[in-house]
């Protein structure tokens, strides 16, 4: 799977529209983030999804960057965000770096975290060795890395085993009963 050239057109499906709309939005105010972080610009985007949601980004604000190019009318109430007065750029900067940051340190975190969940899939996976289910899986094999995540994934198994049991009609089962029908010569070869 790679990259591969995505026609510019409108999507049919609804669905596959929205999903379209948040990965480019998302990746849209990355980039906006990441130019007014590199570069000092300042910036507004503003999008508006189908079902009419506003989506704005701004740098330092959204209001700071319409207010230097659309100025409030005389006399109108001056927002406390679009304050020029109240913005210092220092401090946005500082916050914008300490964000791209600690999202940079949550990104590795996450990855970090998948891969060792891999390598603990794979040894629940040799332990399970020719046993047909995961939870057959020899537990000797299976090293102190590996027993708590296993372990807490037998009881989130027995937790949805409850739920799904909790939801099943109480009271006896339904009585098993087997209708047969004979015809013709064969009928003759049982009633005798």
């Amino acid at each position: 799977m790679g990259r591969h050239r995505i026609d510019m057109a409108l999507r049919v499906d609804k669905n596959s529209r929205q999903v379209t709309f948040s990965k480019r939005r998302s990746g849209l105010f990355k980039k906006c983030s990441e130019l007014a972080l590199l570069c000092g610009a300042h910036l507004a985007v503003i999008v508006f999804s189908e079902a009419g949601n506003v989506f704005a980004l701004g740098s330092p604000s959204v209001d700071a960057v319409l207010r230097r190019y659309v100025p409030l009318p005389v006399g109108a109430p001056v927002p406390a965000a679009a304050n020029d007065a109240g913005v210092n750029e220092d401090d946005d900067r500082e916050a914008l770096e300490e964000m791209c940051q600690a999202r940079e340190a949550t990104a590795k975190q996450v990855a970090a975290e998948m891969e060792r969940m891999n390598l603990i899939g794979y040894k629940v996976i040799e332990a399970q060795g020719e046993r047909r289910f995961w939870w057959e899986a020899d537990v000797d094999a299976l090293g102190e890395a590996e027993l708590p995540e296993f372990s807490r994934s037998l009881e989130r198994l027995r937790d949805n085993l409850r739920r799904h049991a909790d939801k099943l009609p109480s009271g006896p089962p339904p009585a098993a009963t087997a209708v047969v029908a004979y015809t013709g010569d064969a009928a003759s070869n049982y009633l005798g």
